[in-house]
């Protein structure tokens, strides 16, 4: 079963609700926060879920002024998201971020607006950053290690 949904947050960008249900044993979850909310939400994760690793990753977008909470759960135990949240996909070796949405539009604008899923991207050149979208721009937001929570 798949679920599509794109909603706007008081954050600049698209919070995307596009996965496929039965696909969800372990994924990234990202949620994003203001200063004034970060220890709350902080203890608020590790409340609702099961981290999967024992660690929570805080980036922080200077450009955004927000942080960036990223952590593994066992998909099996969430009912429903924390708002604010999104999945994303990771690529280790450049330490990007990145939703399927904000990857289709990237491929479009490095390959002349043709989405090909063959097109390989260069992914040092999004190092340390989340790619999202907003409608159909591409948001490119970088991103700093601000700590690890170790649980």
């Amino acid at each position: 079963m798949t679920q599509r949904a794109v909603h706007t947050t008081k954050f600049d960008y698209d919070v995307e609700y596009d996965y496929n249900i039965a696909d969800m044993s372990n994924k990234l979850f990202c949620t994003f926060s203001s200063e004034n909310n970060l220890e709350e939400l902080l203890t608020t994760i590790q409340t609702k879920y099961k981290i999967i690793y024992n660690k929570i990753f805080v980036l922080y977008a200077k450009s955004q002024d927000e942080y960036i909470c990223t952590y593994n759960v066992e998909f099996g135990n969430v009912s429903n998201f924390l708002e604010n949240t999104i999945l994303v996909h990771r690529k280790k070796e450049s330490n990007t971020l990145y939703t399927i949405n904000s990857l289709n539009r990237l491929i479009e604008s490095l390959n002349g607006g043709v989405l090909d899923t063959n097109f390989k991207v260069e992914w040092s050149d999004y190092q340390n950053c989340i790619l999202l979208t907003k409608g159909n721009e591409l948001k490119r937001v970088n991103t700093k290690l601000f700590r690890i929570i170790e649980l």
